[in-house]
């Protein structure tokens, strides 16, 4: 009986994954986010804990962009604090006559992309998105993220982090848009968030 009902679930996640559509948002082609994500360097040190947490702050951090791909979590320490990452795009990245040709993806912690024919230059393509774990300062922020969507347009504020625990365990921001690969990803706390879809 137990067997059953555990194949039984398991079938009904594995026919919801690939049988319910994914909610997107489009829009017309045009750059929808043109700046910059904002990084401003703290004057005062800022820091605060969550249960076993130390969380430090590193930088305020203010971004308009699209929302290229989303990835929820659900295991591992890090979900603990940071239950989704989004993959961003800002200036060409937020174009949607751009974003339609590059195929992208999220797995584990780790944003993809890949285009036969790339519409902008592969350097473009690093500067203007990045891979970023949130980490919502509270239970109404998070419920706010509950309609962001792969294609979304939202606006953010808050600061990139450093989170520390007392056994050693630890896991820090970039603080740089140029970087890529291993540490790369923004280490987001997000305390406001506007979803301006249509």
């Amino acid at each position: 009986m137990k067997k059953a009902l555990i194949s039984s679930v398991i079938l009904l996640i594995i026919l919801v994954y690939f049988f319910y559509p994914e909610t997107v948002i489009t829009f017309p082609p045009g750059i929808t986010a043109p700046d910059q994500p904002r990084q401003t360097n703290l004057t005062t040190k800022k820091e605060w804990t969550i249960e076993d947490f130390k969380i430090e702050a590193l930088a305020e951090y203010e971004i308009k962009a699209r929302v290229l791909s989303r990835n929820n979590f659900s295991l591992g320490i890090e979900s603990e604090l940071s239950p989704f990452d989004l993959a961003l795009g800002w200036g060409p990245m937020s174009d949607q006559s751009v974003i339609d040709k590059i195929d992208i993806s999220q797995r584990n912690r780790w944003y993809n992309w890949y285009s036969d024919n790339l519409p902008i230059p592969k350097k473009e393509v690093s500067l203007n998105s990045a891979n970023v774990h949130i980490i919502p300062q509270n239970e109404t922020i998070e419920e706010k993220f509950e309609k962001v969507y792969k294609g979304s347009l939202v606006e953010m504020k808050g600061y990139l982090v450093k989170v520390t625990k007392a056994d050693g365990w630890r896991w820090i921001s970039s603080l740089k848009r140029d970087d890529t690969g291993g540490g790369s990803c923004e280490l987001f706390w997000v305390e406001e968030i506007n979803v301006l879809d249509k």
